[in-house]
C-alpha cells in the first residue's frame, strides 16, 4: 500500500440536457495522485458511460498532475468530442486548484 498518495476531487457543472446532470446534478472527477512524482495513478468520474470513463481515464493516467496541464487540456479539447468537454477541463483544473493550495 502506498502513503505518498493523495485522492483529490473537481467539480464542474454540465449542460442541462446531458445525462450526468439529469442523474447526477454535476460532473465529478477523482484522482489519485503520487505526492512525490506528481503523477496521476488513477482517474475516475461520474460519466454514465463506460467507455467514457475509461476514455478519460487514458488521457490522464501517469501525467503529471501540474506539469502537463498543457498537454492534457489539448488531449480534451483535440480528442473528446461529447457535451462534458468543457465540464472535464473545469473539474480537472478546479480539482488542480485544490491540490496547489495543499502544497503551499
Amino acid at each position: 500500500m502506498n502513503y505518498k498518495t493523495i485522492y483529490i476531487t473537481g467539480e464542474a457543472r454540465t449542460n442541462l440536457d446531458n445525462a450526468i446532470t439529469k442523474i447526477y446534478g454535476i460532473f465529478y472527477m477523482a484522482f489519485e495522485i503520487d505526492t512525490e512524482s506528481e503523477k496521476i495513478l488513477n482517474t475516475d468520474c461520474n460519466a454514465t458511460l463506460e467507455l467514457t470513463r475509461d476514455f478519460i481515464k487514458n488521457i490522464f493516467n501517469g501525467k503529471k498532475f501540474i506539469e502537463d496541464e498543457k498537454v492534457i487540456i489539448h488531449e480534451i479539447t483535440n480528442r473528446y468530442f461529447a457535451s462534458s468537454d468543457k465540464a472535464i477541463v473545469f473539474a480537472y483544473r478546479d480539482a488542480l486548484r485544490k491540490y496547489k493550495n495543499i502544497k503551499n
